[in-house]
């Protein structure tokens, strides 16, 4: 069952390789982090089991396809990092941009070990802050262009959450599943969103949330 599932992983591999479109050093950065991950997972449990076997497409391309739309962006922010998805991703795909600093804010030490090693293996131009999401915002190191998050709370919250950072320039491309008009119609009630849905190319119910803009409803006048 092992080596079958090896098999799986290397034949996504070369089609997930071939959908980003990287170079052979990006390839093999994204080769050590697969093999770290997949290390680390024996013991620590990083992602969920029954997905490592579709490593290469479930996570690393599910991150991936969020490239196109970083646009000029230079200084990310990424929340609840977990295992690297997205943020230490695309820090990997974006290594030869000048410029370049991702910040990985994640609060779990054990994962937060992980990322630093991850980053130590594949040189990508991160950095992991060990710290509560709203405690990052509340002092970010610098002025964030984009934030990213993926699977970690409802859009409502994960607008809450970005607001301080939303409030000073930056976008956010946030991965959804199939509740995503749910979650887009009750951040409605609370939030006015300049949002774009963008297809997922893993998850056929996905979207990618590209917010330009958010802003809590005014309180009524008294």
């Amino acid at each position: 069952m092992a080596a079958a599932g090896h098999r799986v992983v290397a034949g996504e591999r070369e089609g997930v390789l071939r959908e980003l479109g990287v170079s052979r050093e990006t390839a093999a950065a994204l080769d050590a982090y697969a093999e770290l991950l997949t290390r680390w997972q024996a013991v620590k449990n990083l992602v969920a089991p029954s997905t490592l076997a579709a490593l290469w497409r479930r996570h690393i391309l599910d991150s991936g396809q969020l490239l196109p739309h970083v646009g000029p962006a230079r200084a990310l922010a990424d929340f609840g990092s977990g295992a690297g998805f997205p943020g230490l991703v695309l820090a990997v795909l974006m290594a030869g941009r000048p410029g370049v600093q991702v910040h990985l804010v994640e609060s779990n030490n054990r994962k937060a070990a992980f990322l630093r090693e991850a980053i130590r293996v594949t040189g990508a131009p991160a950095e992991v802050h060990a710290v509560r999401i709203e405690d990052f915002v509340a002092r970010p190191p610098a002025t964030m262009d984009l934030v990213t998050a993926r699977a970690l709370a409802p859009l409502s919250d994960l607008l809450g959450l970005s607001e301080g950072l939303l409030k000073t320039g930056a976008r956010a491309l946030f991965l959804k599943g199939q509740d995503v008009e749910q979650e887009l119609t009750e951040a409605a009630k609370s939030w006015r969103i300049q949002a774009t849905l963008i297809p997922s190319i893993t998850d056929p119910a996905g979207r990618i949330v590209h917010v330009a803009a958010a802003e809590r409803h005014s309180a009524p006048d008294r």
